[in-house]
């Protein structure tokens, strides 16, 4: 996929490589990591984490994936769509990969911004036992909440990575001493690179996955 304007040119005000997609309060690129809150049946918001596959234009529309009967797809399928937000914090996105967490509020404190979406399955494909959804998000409200300055920290990079590797374990589809060795990996950068957020995001993989028990037990 193309992260370009078919004219070339970019969409004013980002990056040639992004795209700001009508109506969406952020520019994207590639897939862009997000947080997402669904109404849940007991009429609280779920907290996911969410991948935004970049459209080709600012005209194209946003897609995005879930994999199997996820609080995600049954919200979307139910509620129609959500509230997809970013931020920088990488507890938040820990908290949304790994554990079961429901809020009152649609919007989460340490949102920079966010956009309601409505959410319609334009597709299915199963891999093994898992269905894959895609579905499109299309943008109904948006807010930019605050704009920071930004900076790259390594750290951050391997909390987000990490989540992925953890949330794949004990999955037949992969291979645990692998994942295993990728944590070991991404928990040194962490300790080397990362900030006291960082390092308190990776305690909280540590204590929702209990990955380490199983360095050089695998």
């Amino acid at each position: 996929m193309s992260d370009e304007r078919p004219d070339g040119a970019a969409a004013e005000g980002t990056d040639p490589a992004e795209v700001a997609p009508d109506g969406w309060p952020v520019a994207l690129r590639g897939v862009t990591e997000s947080v997402v809150t669904t109404l849940g049946p007991n009429d609280r918001w779920n907290v996911a984490a969410l991948g935004l596959h970049a459209p080709d234009s600012s005209e194209g529309v946003v897609t995005a994936r879930t994999y199997g009967r996820t609080r995600t797809w049954r919200n979307f399928a139910e509620r129609g769509g959500g509230v997809v937000q970013f931020t920088v914090d990488p507890r938040t996105f820990v908290d949304a990969a790994l554990t079961v967490r429901e809020v009152d509020e649609p919007v989460l404190p340490g949102a920079d911004a966010w956009v309601e979406v409505r959410a319609e399955r334009v597709s299915a494909e199963t891999e093994g036992d898992t269905t894959i959804r895609t579905w499109e998000l299309k943008p109904v409200e948006a807010e930019v909440v605050a704009e920071r300055v930004p900076t790259v920290n390594r750290g951050f990079g391997a909390v987000v990575d990490a989540t992925v590797a953890a949330s794949r374990l004990d999955v037949p589809a992969f291979d645990t001493d692998e994942l295993v060795e990728r944590l070991e990996y991404f928990a040194d950068v962490v300790e080397r690179c990362g900030g006291p957020a960082e390092r308190e995001a990776f305690a909280r993989i540590d204590e929702a996955t209990g990955w380490r028990e199983r360095l050089g037990g695998t």
